[in-house]
């Protein structure tokens, strides 16, 4: 019998005897080993994280009592219990549902989480509206996978258990892994007391202890549990929760689910009176799967692969810019002693591992913690270090601050490598590299550039390496490179000049001026267009700021239509800084400006998401055409077209 089929929601749930949670438990895990080894997705952390979900809805009063997903990548448990079973194979597909929690999808999904360490402070919100509210409910902040690292999380604590919110419970899923292992002072304080020899013998014997003298009718029950919670609070991280003005409970198993309901049945009926509650949860990455609980790094995000087999080497070697990035800067360090490597929890993410490898002691993991991974560099800067922030697009958007303040204003030689910029694919909304652009181009004294491809992305690095007249940034693109020809050696590029990749002719139609990976894809609308008898020029400008002014006004001044086109939002972004240029130069040009529209891309494959937004190869020429068409222009070579479409309707 399947019970999973017959739960529509949690109230079903609800319905069963506590006996038969196991077997829920192991069909929710059956079926997510069954769809992501189909479809991919993230999957360790999700595999870690089932009986705890289970318990967290058969417990408390879902959706009323509400629970808050950090990192949702480990919320796949949660959506099958939701009523979202059905369409749970079509998650992060195109028009599917999301890889994380998404307020838009379900109401049971009552924070987006995409980003992490950001579930107490949301819960802490959603518990204060509870409150003044008069809702005799809860809230439930489900943090972990590393996200304690990130200082939210405490700042959310040390707020939570001031003002104090009776009605929050935060349970700590403790499964010492980020995407790769946790780092930082807490991560080894937490992992070296649950883990204390001391600590597990002495719950054993104090547990033996009690059991024989219960047997002989002695009443050491209560005294036995007074001394359990002392040595506890010794011994676990209880004392340091207890210190933000919170009631630890823990560690519990959490793939026990009699300790999971004995512990949370607790903390539920003493209610939102008396809160706040800490609920430490020790977990394993990659749970009923070997081999991605020996391996939850390499299985913490997967594409398809067999299950009796697991993920299998194809034996071809893919290069990614991530390879590129991360073997240029090696090549270099050896060179330079001033160049270190600096990212926020994502050291296989950013290719960082392999300089790890190279140079551990000039490599910092600083936990998921970016407005500090500037910071930090922005001090290496002033001791005349060459600090590299390797850090995802996405993710530096949440050290804007230190980026102008202590970055920006006093003009320190970063260098910021942005990885994933532009669109990312499956991970949808919250990871697209789509703001970059736009929010360091405002920035005064920064030098902002990205490669069309991985032979200029390592040029890209030595030019950053060697400007020190203040922060320089590098955006470049997920996944494998285009695969040109690389030079041997780096160099270094002229700061603001830009290349003219082909022209037709000395006057043309229409220039293209394309920035960072869109230089592919516009060389291909150019293929397009060439059969529309259109003559055109085409502009890799490598910089967005500076820009090349000569280069630009040059040819925008012989074309009748000028083109830009970048994976990035089209407002305020490049397209924006050449309108600027071209105001300032008081030359009145028509102007196309192509890049993302006003609305958060949604989750498809990356094919996909430049085709709806208009920036692979046929979307640019059909832009193209269609403003063309609007401003009257004809073709040049007018003629040759329509004797070509002679040519066939007589064949």
């Amino acid at each position: 019998m399947n019970l999973l089929e017959k739960l529509d929601s949690p109230s079903d749930l609800r319905k069963l005897k506590p006996s038969s949670l196991k077997q829920v438990a192991k069909e929710v895990r059956d079926l997510i080993l069954k769809v992501v080894s189909e479809k991919g997705g993230h999957f360790a952390s999700n595999l870690g994280t089932v009986e705890l979900t289970v318990a967290l809805h058969y417990v408390f009063n879902t959706p009323k009592d509400k629970i808050v997903w950090d990192v949702g990548h480990q919320s796949y448990p949660h959506k099958i219990l939701t009523g979202r079973r059905d369409r749970f194979h079509t998650i992060r597909q195109e028009n599917g549902i999301s890889g994380f929690t998404n307020r838009f999808e379900s109401e049971y999904d009552h924070f987006g989480a995409g980003h992490a360490s950001t579930s107490i402070s949301a819960a802490l919100g959603i518990s204060e509206g509870m409150r003044l509210a008069g809702t005799p409910h809860m809230a439930i902040a489900v943090i972990g996978d590393g996200s304690m690292t990130g200082g939210l999380a405490f700042e959310a604590l040390n707020n939570a258990g001031h003002i104090p919110a009776k009605n929050l419970v935060v349970i700590f899923n403790d499964n010492d892994m980020a995407i790769d292992p946790n780092v930082g002072a807490l991560s080894k304080f937490v992992n070296h007391t649950v883990t204390h020899p001391g600590y597990n013998r002495f719950r054993k014997e104090i547990r033996s202890l009690v059991d024989s003298l219960t047997k002989h009718g002695l009443p050491v029950a209560n005294v036995a549990s007074k001394i359990r919670k002392s040595v506890k609070t010794f011994f676990t991280p209880g004392m340091l929760f207890e210190c933000f003005g919170f009631r630890y409970f823990g560690p519990v198993d959490g793939h026990n689910l009699d300790e999971l309901l004995e512990t949370l049945n607790f903390v539920h009926s003493e209610g939102a009176e008396n809160g706040p509650y800490l609920v430490h949860v020790i977990t394993k990455k990659g749970k009923g799967y070997q081999p991605a609980e020996d391996l939850p790094l390499k299985y913490h995000g997967v594409s398809s692969f067999k299950i009796k087999e697991g993920i299998q080497s194809s034996g071809v070697k893919v290069v990614n810019y991530q390879d590129v990035f991360a073997d240029t800067l090696i090549k270099l360090a050896k060179e330079d002693p001033r160049i270190v490597c600096i990212t926020a929890a994502m050291p296989s993410g950013t290719g960082l591992n392999k300089f790890q490898k190279e140079f551990p002691a000039r490599t910092y993991d600083v936990g998921i913690a970016e407005a500090h991974a500037v910071l930090f560099a922005a001090g290496l800067a002033t001791e005349g270090y060459r600090p590299v922030a390797a850090i995802y697009s996405t993710f530096l958007q949440r050290a804007y601050d230190q980026i102008i303040h202590d970055v920006g204003i006093q003009n320190l030689p970063v260098i910021f490598a942005m990885d994933r910029g532009g669109l990312v694919g499956a991970d949808g909304a919250t990871h697209q590299g789509a703001f970059d652009l736009t929010y360091l181009r405002t920035v005064p004294n920064f030098v902002v550039m990205a490669p069309k491809d991985e032979n200029e992305l390592q040029h890209m690095i030595k030019t950053s390496i060697h400007h020190q007249t203040g922060p320089i940034a590098l955006r470049y693109p997920r996944g494998e490179v285009v695969g040109v020809k690389m030079d041997k050696t780096p160099m270094c590029l002229p700061i603001g000049k830009g290349e003219l990749l082909s022209s037709d002719a000395e006057k043309v139609d229409v220039t293209f001026i394309a920035v960072g990976y869109c230089v592919q894809t516009t060389l291909e609308a150019q293929k397009i267009l060439k059969d529309q008898g259109l003559k055109t020029a085409v502009i890799n400008a490598r910089f967005i700021k500076p820009l090349d002014d000569q280069l630009l006004l040059y040819w925008a001044k012989r074309s009748q239509l000028v083109v830009t086109i970048e994976e990035n939002a089209a407002i305020g972004g490049f397209g924006s800084g050449v309108l600027e240029l071209l105001q300032k130069n008081h030359l009145q040009k028509d102007c196309l400006v192509l890049g993302l529209p006003d609305r958060f891309i949604d989750h498809a494959a990356p094919k996909a998401q430049r085709a709806m937004t208009f920036l692979d190869g046929k979307g640019i020429s059909e832009k193209t055409l269609e403003k063309l068409k609007l401003l009257e222009i004809e073709p040049s070579n007018k003629s040759k077209v329509a004797r070509k479409e002679t040519t066939l309707s007589l064949q």
